[in-house]
């Protein structure tokens, strides 16, 4: 791992927004867009953020569990936000948010959130440190402690699970 000093990161460096039109090979016989390709675009979200957070390359770890809220559309427009919400020495939390945008009748729903966890490697696929990220606002840092419980809950969650195959 880098030895190198790391200078902690405002969340606003990482904050990343991607847009896609739902095309029909998107969806299903019914016109509904697949969750798997709405996974797939959450997962390039995420991975933008954390890019510019890590300034490093950045594999995906896990993904917490994503509901779907609203159906999305051939046709409609998807708005995915991404930031860094915490930096654990080599990993970071991004949180992604989904939107669909009806854009003929000017409507914005929330369809779906997620959190993911990526870690930062060099191009030999070493771990890397990563800065430390300032959340600003008070919603930052809401997301900010939010990840650390989240993060202490895959932890046990981790530790059940090895128990559990003894």
């Amino acid at each position: 791992m880098s030895e190198h000093p790391l200078i902690a990161r405002p969340v606003r460096d990482s904050q990343s927004e991607m847009a896609e039109i739902v095309l029909p090979n998107d969806a299903n016989p019914l016109g509904a867009l697949l969750g798997g390709r709405l996974m797939h675009w959450i997962d390039l979200a995420g991975a933008m953020a954390a890019h510019r957070h890590s300034r490093s390359y950045a594999v995906t770890a896990s993904v917490d569990h994503i509901d779907f809220l609203v159906p999305v559309r051939v046709g409609d427009l998807v708005i995915l936000r991404s930031s860094v919400n915490r930096v654990f020495q080599t990993s970071m939390e991004v949180g992604v948010k989904v939107f669909v945008e009806d854009f003929l009748a000017d409507v914005t729903q929330h369809v779906a959130s997620a959190h993911l966890t990526f870690v930062a490697v060099d191009a030999n696929r070493n771990r890397m440190k990563v800065a430390p990220v300032i959340p600003e606002t008070e919603e930052q840092k809401r997301r900010y402690d939010d990840a650390g419980r989240r993060r202490e809950i895959r932890r046990s969650e981790l530790e059940r699970r090895k128990h559990a195959k003894r």
